[in-house]
Parts: C-alpha cells; structure tokens; sequence
C-alpha cells in the first residue's frame, strides 16, 4: 500500500487546546490547557498514533507485512496496534503477558473488552508467562519468535523507540509556543521525550510517571539531549495501575466540571498532580499550562469491571 493513501497514516488531524475552567486555577492565577489527542481515533488515540505513525511506515519502508509488539491483558498500546495494522493492511501479532489467559480464549474474550477489540481487528494472540515475557528484550527469545511467526517488523512494548520520538515530537505545534509549561503522563518514556526534542527553550516540560523507580530517567536520556525537563514522582498512586478512592472521585469530578474524561492509568492522575501543584503554588501566577490528553480512555471499561468486583465506585 502507498503511505500516501494509507488510512492510518493520513487520519484528519485536527487537535483543539481545551481550556479548563476550575475554582483553584482562577484563585491561583494560573491558566490550563489540554491538547485533545484523546480525540484523533477510538483506539488509536494520543501518543497511541503518534508512536504507531512511523513505525508503520519503516515497515513499509522494509516491506514487511506483519507488525509483532508486546503488552498486557488490558494494554492501549496492544489494541492501537491491532487497530492501526488492519487500518493499513498489515497482519498484527501480540505476545501477551500471563499464559492463564490463553487457556480458554473464548472466556478471555468475553471478559477482556481490550483483547476482544485486538481480536476483532484481526491481532494473532500469543500468551506467554509472565517470567518469560521479562525476556521480550533478549535476542534468543526474539530468535524463537522469528522461528514461530517468521518475518515481521517489531514495535517494542508501550511503542517507544527512535521512529515513535520523531511521531510524538509532531504533538506540539507553532501554536503551542506561548506556554510556559508542557505537562505529560509518563509510562516508557517516549511521548515526554518526544515533548522535550520539541519544546520552545524557554519552555519546561513536567512528566507525570505512571509507573514507581528512577529508571526512567535513564530511558529519557537516551532520547534527548535538552536539560529542560523533570518527572514529578509523587502523583502514581502506588504504581501502573494502582489508585484509590480519590483518584476515581476525582476523575469523575473533573468529567462533570470539564465534560473530559480522564483514564485512571495515566492522565488522571497527571491531571490530578497538576491541580494539586497549582493548589501548592507551585507556579507562578499568570502561568500558561498545556496539559497532553494521551488517550487511554478504551481502558475505562476493563478499568471498572475491576472496581465492580471489589464494589467501589466505577467511572463514570
């Protein structure tokens, strides 16, 4: 397929900054903004495309046919390649943390909205255990898949490598220039990477970690070379998809207030350690914040089967 009439490739673009109206950011003088990435697709939505968009061209470029990533049960990266691969006539194969899974396909279906999704989009499942999906990165495992699946083009886990930077880096645009600050939820580390390569100098860039430990700035510095940048660390709730009480309440107050819903993975709690700095005064007045929404919101749905079977409050 010609990339100039691929249909993933040249889906519409058009990315509003949303501005948020709320009690403390008119007490505190301070201006927020979200960038809707959230909006580009359904599934394919955020920093999902951006990582996915050149990716799927160097396979193109190398003539491959099949696309083969990684990630867990309830994984946007998962579907957004499942989706992405069928947009553009590829054939998509995930490996699958947790083998347990693979036992009864058809029940895992019935109850995994995010795999069922892949599934119908055409994705090939493979489940592997967790102690052998800790070896996705090593080249004897990679052998065995080639082995198995033969010729494909690889996307690693979350999509983060050189060609999702160069997508992610087209988030900020000539309009963006006039924010002081550029604030993104942070799982590999590609997006805010991306953000940094791409920033105005006069700008910082505050990442919100979604996942706990220091590791990640070591995989940032890999991507960037600026020093305009820094990961707040007290907002992930216990780790990747860890939360509370309060973070479901104040996803669904931000909804009512906002009419934008957030995902409880990634930019919930971004938005949620945003306000809470503004309530701190941590920046300055007449401070201009732009806020990426990096999609996610397919997972709600696997989010609050979880909270149902533990009979907690669901988001709404």
């Amino acid at each position: 397929m010609s990339l100039a009439k691929n249909p993933f490739i040249i889906l519409p673009l058009d990315i509003k900054n949303q501005q948020i109206h709320l009690p403390v950011l008119e007490e505190k003088k301070v201006e927020l903004f979200i960038k809707r990435e959230d909006l580009i697709h359904p599934f394919v939505s955020g920093n999902k495309f951006r990582k996915l968009k050149y990716n799927i061209q160097e396979a193109e470029n190398q003539n491959k046919k099949v696309l083969l990533t990684f990630g867990g049960a309830f994984s946007n990266h998962i579907l957004a390649t499942a989706v992405a691969g069928n947009l553009s006539g590829y054939k998509t194969i995930g490996i699958i943390r947790g083998d347990e899974l693979g036992n009864d396909l058809e029940k895992t279906l019935v109850n995994n909205s995010t795999l069922r999704e892949a599934h119908k989009n055409g994705m090939t499942f493979e489940f592997v255990s967790r102690a052998i999906y800790r070896n996705k990165s090593d080249v004897e495992f990679k052998n065995q898949l080639k082995e198995k699946f033969g010729d494909f083009y690889l996307i690693p886990e979350g999509g983060t490598n050189d060609f999702a930077i160069k997508g992610c880096e087209e988030i900020l645009t000539n309009d963006d220039v006039n924010f002081d600050y550029i604030c993104t939820a942070v799982g590999t580390g590609g997006t805010i990477s991306g953000l940094i390569n791409a920033s105005d100098n006069h700008q910082k860039i505050i990442g919100f970690p979604a996942l706990k430990g220091e590791f990640l700035v070591d995989e940032i510095n890999q991507f960037v070379q600026k020093k305009n940048w820094n990961l707040q660390t007290n907002y992930h709730f216990g780790g990747y998809a860890k939360y509370n009480d309060a973070l479901i309440q104040f996803i669904n107050n931000f909804k009512k207030e906002t009419d934008v819903l957030l995902d409880p993975v990634y930019t919930g709690k971004m938005l949620f350690g945003i306000l809470d700095l503004v309530d701190k005064n941590q920046f300055a007045k007449n401070t201009k914040i732009l806020a990426i929404h990096t999609g996610g919101i397919q997972g709600i749905e696997g989010f609050n089967q979880k909270l149902k079977r533990k009979g907690q409050q669901i988001i709404q």
